[in-house]
């Protein structure tokens, strides 16, 4: 739903969303219907914070064992999402000034997760991005806690488990009209 100024907040897990939870016009409920709305919102995102809290428990997760920085990991996360990427990219992507940008790569280089190299197409532009070790830890960040999560999956029955995939293909489908700059894999 649109804000005061007509566009869409980007909201994050745990923000408080009954501000922008849809009039019941937009969906055709009744005020009843309205309400239990906003009553499930409220707590399928209570669910989600208490599974995230959860998960994140684990200290083995290869995110919390780095010795990044939060300015360091953005760099190598975005370079995971966008191959080999600028300075000028970098800093785009992350809303941050190239010189700033400049000195994390040099830490993220000098942890040897990226590497520079000229850009073949404009020998001025020098590249980064990720090293085999850098694109591993980016593979075990985002691939931590799925063995949790596949385990407790397991103990599901298989009708919780139908009506969960459909739930959540449908959830993947809302995001990537959200936003379908996203890949959806």
């Amino acid at each position: 739903m649109s804000d005061e100024t007509g566009t869409r907040p980007d909201l994050t897990p745990g923000d408080d969303v009954s501000g922008y939870v849809n009039d019941p016009d937009d969906f055709g409920l009744s005020a009843k219907e309205a309400e239990e709305r906003r009553s499930l919102l409220e707590s399928l995102g209570e669910t989600q914070h208490g599974m995230g809290r959860f998960l994140a428990r684990d200290r083995s997760l290869p995110l919390l064992a780095s010795n990044l920085t939060m300015q360091q990991l953005k760099v190598v996360m975005s370079l995971s999402f966008l191959g080999s990427a600028s300075g000028q990219d970098l800093a785009r992507e992350l809303g941050i000034g190239l010189g700033t940008v400049t000195g994390i790569v040099d830490r993220v280089v000098a942890q040897g997760l990226a590497t520079r190299h000229e850009d073949p197409a404009d020998r001025r532009v020098r590249r980064v991005e990720l090293t085999p070790v850098g694109r591993d830890l980016t593979a075990q960040i985002l691939d931590a806690g799925n063995a949790t999560w596949r385990d407790l999956l397991a103990h599901l029955d298989l009708t919780t488990l139908r009506d969960l995939d459909r739930v959540m293909r449908r959830v993947l489908d809302v995001l990537s009209t959200l936003h379908p700059a996203c890949p959806r894999d």
